[in-house]
């Protein structure tokens, strides 16, 4: 990463921006990427003068913004196809219509929390089109949960300068923390499912 910021120091801020730009959207598209680590990087360019604060951080917000409703549109068109055809034979249908219904109750305020749940990125955009969220509601909340989130790494990238990698540490511990959250949430559910569908066959 080091080398990686030293590249982006060395070109035209224009290139600068394009690649903040891919990386967010990217990292919605195909999790997990390290665009948070990229946004603290570039933090640490923008206080060297090298790119303006605020043009980054709306780059990078729409970039996010635009990778977010990707995969949006992508659950919208395809998402009961691929679950109602039986491509993905491990998830049972019943609970992916669980989720559904769920998501139509809160998935507002999933879309609002997003961009602090690392590694869930692309998971809560595809609900979001499954679950056919009004589409300006969505886009709305996907850039204001994006913009609060990148600003943030963006402003500590900024006041740390060269010592931004010491972050690093508490971002990774975050992510895992949130993670291990989410996958024990998911178990809980899945066990949930299974355990009540074994009463349903016994009578219970």
């Amino acid at each position: 990463m080091e080398d990686f910021l030293q590249n982006l120091s060395e070109l035209n801020p224009l290139w600068v921006y394009l690649t903040v730009a891919g990386i967010a959207y990217i990292e919605n598209i195909l999790p997990p990427f390290p665009s948070d680590v990229v946004l603290v990087a570039c933090g640490a360019l923008i206080g060297i003068g090298r790119i303006d604060f605020v043009a980054t951080v709306l780059i990078a917000t729409a970039g996010s913004t635009l990778g977010f409703m990707s995969m949006y549109k992508i659950g919208d068109w395809v998402g009961d196809r691929i679950i109602e055809t039986g491509k993905i034979k491990f998830i049972p249908v019943e609970s992916v219509r669980k989720v559904e219904e769920w998501f139509r109750r809160y998935g507002y305020a999933v879309i609002v929390v997003n961009r602090f749940l690392a590694g869930t990125r692309a998971v809560v955009s595809f609900f979001a089109g499954l679950s056919e969220l009004s589409l300006w509601k969505t886009t709305v909340l996907s850039f204001v949960s994006a913009l609060v989130w990148n600003t943030i790494l963006l402003f500590a990238g900024k006041t740390l300068g060269s010592n931004w990698s010491a972050i690093l540490f508490y971002l990774e511990t975050y992510s895992k923390s949130v993670t291990a959250i989410v996958i024990l949430a998911l178990l809980i559910l899945v066990g949930r499912y299974f355990y009540r569908r074994q009463n349903l066959k016994t009578g219970k």
